[in-house]
Formats: structure tokens, sequence, C-alpha cells
């Protein structure tokens, strides 16, 4: 007993540091990210040439997603660290092989496909474009990019096996690197081609972080490669039965990109770019709190799902939701203060006063389901550590499939904010009935805490957004929010309010996670 009780608190140590890597290296390439943002609305504002960089993502994202490039480190790890854990790693890079093999030629034969209809792609996806301009810079620019995925996949595969190996810092630099990319591409090529010197930088941020460098970290593993192919493999065929699924499933995320630009090409000039940059302020906090989280835990759910411990299994997921709530008091910061932001963060060059009024309004909209994508994924993560990738991936794929009416009429209304609206009440739907879906399976008995803690933090966060909300206000009738100082000195007196406020809920009512998160912050900061 008292060897299980070690056994587990060393997973959730591992947990916990391998967490802090991930979520440093998803917050250092949200803000970057957030850079790259910066950049292109410096360039572009919102105008049909960004709206047209935008399009040129959505075939390239199909591809990735065709081949579940983004799911690799979830179907990978388990079948690759069978292997690590039996001794017979020789074999495991055999699989690994076999799998990059043919997959990547499959990856190879799409690219040249959707190469040459290219423009036929674009009308398909983005049908209510009527700029001849706007469309054809779109075609050139998805010419750019698509090659990236093949490098996106191998490297998937590289990262896959350094995180079965428990390693998580080379890995975690792939997006820095790749965001960089971007940013080095747009402000070196932009003044000569414009947005396409962005696409330029996807392009080389792909090749460098996400294979370059991952080939590099897996190496100093002892990575081997067979050049063989084997269709009739056991674990090709676990591989394909696993990764299927989620090829032919629609993930909520991977969805709010594809919707946002479908409906956004109905909409003015400018609405897709708007979207977008509302979008990635939004996922700040969903990278923060969500994917970091996600994906260090998921190795350590994979193993508690081998051993057939759901209890452990549950009570590590039960306390990762708790810490994804934490979202929702943000995102009501965020909401109140959604002008300032977008100010400061956008405001400059050709992203004006009227385009910064056009964001800041969509903004909240998407703060709404913000909390709702990380819990949405994380609850998925679940079913895919039992190795179960069909339940999930046809219930969100279901999910997206019932929203489009939805959505679309919301459209109507309320222009791209329905849109946001739309899509941040698709996936809080989504969420928690996955939720219930697996508390029956895995007997879940700490749902009732999960709730609770989730009704404690809608609370807090409607108190704490009412004295922050006036408080707001009163700066407002004395500090000019429409500057970039002025922006910046309320943001910061409304977030230190917030953070003092945040801080002492924790303490009042006797919540261990913020305290955590306060506590970790604090040895940072005073190591």
């Amino acid at each position: 007993m008292q060897i299980t009780i070690m056994a587990n608190e060393n997973i959730l140590k591992k947990v916990g540091i391998a967490s802090f890597i991930m979520m440093a290296s998803v917050f250092a390439s949200r803000i970057i990210g957030v850079l790259r943002e910066m950049a292109i609305a410096g360039i572009g504002g919102i105008k049909g040439c960004v709206d047209a960089y935008q399009i040129a993502f959505i075939i390239p994202e199909i591809l990735n997603h065709i081949v579940a490039s983004g799911f690799l480190s979830i179907t990978f790890i388990p079948i690759f660290a069978f292997y690590l854990s039996s001794g017979r790693e020789d074999e495991g890079y055999r699989v690994f092989s076999i799998i990059m093999n043919g997959f990547g030629f499959f990856l190879l034969c799409f690219i040249v496909i959707t190469m040459i209809w290219t423009p036929v792609f674009v009308h398909v996806f983005a049908p209510g474009i009527q700029d001849s301009d706007t469309l054809a810079l779109a075609v050139k620019m998805t010419r750019i990019i698509i090659p990236a995925q093949f490098f996106f996949f191998t490297g998937g595969l590289l990262m896959a096996v350094q995180f079965a190996n428990e390693k998580f810092l080379i890995p975690a630099l792939a997006p820095l690197i790749y965001n960089i990319a971007i940013i080095s591409g747009g402000l070196i090529l932009g003044p000569l081609i414009g947005m396409e010197g962005f696409a330029w930088g996807v392009l080389g941020g792909a090749f460098i972080g996400n294979f370059a460098l991952q080939l590099i970290g897996a190496r100093k593993l002892g990575l081997r490669y067979y050049p063989i192919l084997s269709f009739t493999h056991p674990d090709l065929i676990k591989y394909i039965r696993l990764t299927l699924p989620l090829m032919i499933g629609l993930t909520m995320t991977f969805s709010t990109e594809i919707l946002l630009k479908f409906f956004g090409s109905y909409l003015n000039e400018g609405s897709i770019a708007a979207m977008n940059y509302a979008l990635r302020v939004m996922f700040i906090l969903v990278g923060l709190f969500g994917q970091a989280v996600g994906v260090a835990s998921y190795p350590f759910m994979a193993k508690l799902a081998q051993k057939k411990d759901l209890s452990e299994l549950n009570q590590l997921l039960n306390k990762t939701l708790k810490f994804i709530f934490l979202v929702i008091p943000f995102s009501m910061l965020f909401i109140i203060l959604s002008h300032e932001i977008v100010t400061i963060l956008f405001q400059r060059g050709q992203f004006d006063a009227k385009a910064s009024l056009v964001t800041a309004g969509i903004l909240p909209f998407f703060m709404v389901g913000a909390f709702a994508f990380p819990l949405l994924n994380m609850v998925s993560r679940g079913y895919y550590a039992l190795q179960n990738t069909i339940f999930p991936a046809v219930f969100t794929s279901f999910g997206v499939a019932i929203s489009f009416p939805f959505i679309f009429l919301l459209m109507k209304i309320m222009g791209p904010r329905g849109v946001a609206l739309g899509l941040s009440l698709s996936v809080i739907i989504q969420a928690f009935i996955l939720f219930e879906c697996w508390n029956k399976k895995s007997l879940n008995s700490g749902k009732k805490g999960v709730y609770l803690f989730l009704f404690k933090m809608i609370l807090i966060s409607l108190v704490m957004g009412a004295i922050l909300l006036s408080t707001a206000f009163a700066l407002r009738n004395i500090i000019d929010p429409g500057t970039f100082s002025g922006a910046l000195a309320i943001a910061c007196l409304v977030g230190c309010e917030f953070l003092f406020l945040f801080f002492l809920a924790g303490v009042l009512f006797k919540i261990p996670e913020i305290m955590i998160v306060y506590a970790n912050i604090y040895k940072r900061v005073f190591p």
C-alpha cells in the first residue's frame, strides 16, 4: 500500500514538472503568437489581405487533420511506450519507421493533389469571398504553406518519441521557433511582398522548429530509422484503428478555425481577420491552462490506464479539470478589459481605432467559452488514454454538425459576434455532455466535487466582475482608453485589483488550486 502511494505521488510530481515545462512553453508560444498577430495587424490591419492569409491556412489545417499530426502524441505514445517498458526499443523504432514511411507517403500524395487543385479547394471552404484579388492571394499563400504539413507530421512523430521517454524540453521549443520564424518572415519580407512574407515564415518555422530541432532531440535518445514498409504489421493496424476516428472526426478547436473562416467569408471584408485576432487572445488562456496541462498529463494518464487504475485516473482528471476552471475568473477580466487589451496589442500601423472597436466587440463572446475548450480537450484525453478514440471523435463530429445551423442563425442576427457566441456555446454544451458520458463510463465518484468547484468559480467570477467593472468604468472617465498609454494604465490598475481579489477569494473560500498558482509564481519569482 505504501509503495503504491509513493508511486502515485512520484507520478504526480513528474506531472507537475512536465506541466511546468509545457506551461512555460505554451505561455511563451502564446505570447510570441500574440506578437505574431501584432505584426500581422500592423502590416495588414483588418483588410482583405489578412483575410486571404487566414484563408490560406484552411487546406493545410485539413491536411494536418487528415494525417492526425496533432494527435500523434496521443495515438503513438501508448504503442511506443509499450516497447520501451518491455525492453524492445529496437522493435519500437521499426514501428516508428513503418508509420512514418507509410503515412508520410500518403501525405506527400495529398500535398501534390492539393497544390494542383488549390483554387477549387479554396473556393469550397471560403465560398463567400467575392473579391478576385483576395481569392488569388489566398491561393498563392496556400501553396506556400501546404508543404509545411510534411514537417509537422514527421516532427510530431519525433516529439512523440521524446514524450514517451519523458523528455519535454526540446518539443517545448517547437512552437516558439515556429512563431519567431513567422514574425521574422513577415517583418523581413513584408515590405517587399506584403502578407506573403508571413507565409514563407510559416514554411521556414515548420522546418526548423518542428522538424530539424526535433530530429536532433530524438537522435539524442538513440533514434533509429529503417527504410521499411509493412502494411500488415499489427501495430500499424492498431495505430490506424486508433487514428482513423481522429482523422475523420472533427475536434472543436480544429472546427473553430475552419468554421470561423467559412462563415467569415460571407461577412464584410476584414471580419475573418477581426475574429481571428479575438480568437488568438482567447487562446492565450486556453493554451496556458488547458493545452499545457493536457499535454503534460497525458503520458501519465496513459500509464494509469494501462494499469487499469481508473480510480487514480479519475483523481488525476478531476484535479486537472479544477485547475482548468481557473480560466473562468481570468475570462471575466478579459471581458471587462476587452477594448484595452485589443488597443494595447494591436492598435498600430494599419490597425486603427475602428479596427480596435470591431475586434474588442467580438472578444467577449469568445471569452465566454474559453474554459470549455481545454475542458473538452482534457475529457477527450481520458478516452484516448483508454485507447478509445472512436467515441469522442464521433461525439464531437456530431456536435459540430448540429451546431452548424445554430451558428449560421447567430451570424445572421449578430454578424461576427454571433459566430463567436455560437462557437462558444457549442463547445460548452459538448464539453459537459462528454464529461457526463465519461463519468458514467468510469464511475467517477469525484464528479460532484468538480461541479461544486465550477459553480464556485462562476460565483467568484461574477462578484469579482462587478467590482472590476465599476473600477474600469471609473478609470475610463479619468484616463483615455483609446491611447496605448491610457489603455495600458487602465489594464495594469484593474489587473492588479484582479490579482488581489483572486488571492483574497482563494484565502476566504480556502481554494487550494488558487493558492498553488500563487505559490508556484512566488517560487519562480523568488527562488
